[in-house]
């Protein structure tokens, strides 16, 4: 697993779970229906529902991390603060991997163009990625 798949997974985790916990409730209820309650709902509406997207509003989430951190940690600015509030390793070799993956052409030892281009590309995947970024992050 990469760093940002685990970033992507400290944040959206438990948010993703209960959406697909909900949804399997109403297969698991079907079969014990009398055939006259089946024919009042049809039994395609719950897929249906299931299987549309749901985006992640990542602002609630994180703020709740930074506050169980219990560090002033300032998510939406800094690259370094956003992978501490969520439990990670920020470290120098952490960022660099994270740079990698998420295409960084530049000199990885200017770590202030890299934690710069880090939050604003990390921001832009968590958005294509099912996340709620604000726009305000995306620009």
């Amino acid at each position: 697993m990469g760093i940002f798949d685990k970033i992507k997974h400290a944040i959206f985790g438990e948010a993703q779970a209960a959406p697909a916990t909900q949804a399997a409730a109403p297969k698991t209820a079907e079969p014990a229906q009398t055939p006259a309650s089946q024919s009042a709902a049809p039994p395609a509406a719950p897929t249906k529902a299931a299987a549309a997207p749901v985006a992640v509003d990542i602002v609630p989430l994180l703020d709740a991390a930074v506050k169980k951190s219990g560090q002033k940690l300032d998510w939406r600015r800094s690259i370094v603060d956003l992978m501490k509030a969520v439990g990670m390793d920020a470290s120098l070799t952490e960022r660099k991997e994270l740079a990698a993956e998420l295409g960084y052409a530049g000199d990885t030892h200017d770590t202030a163009t890299m934690n710069m281009f880090l939050h604003k590309a990390l921001m832009k995947k968590l958005s294509e990625n099912g996340g709620k970024v604000p726009a305000d992050l995306l620009d």
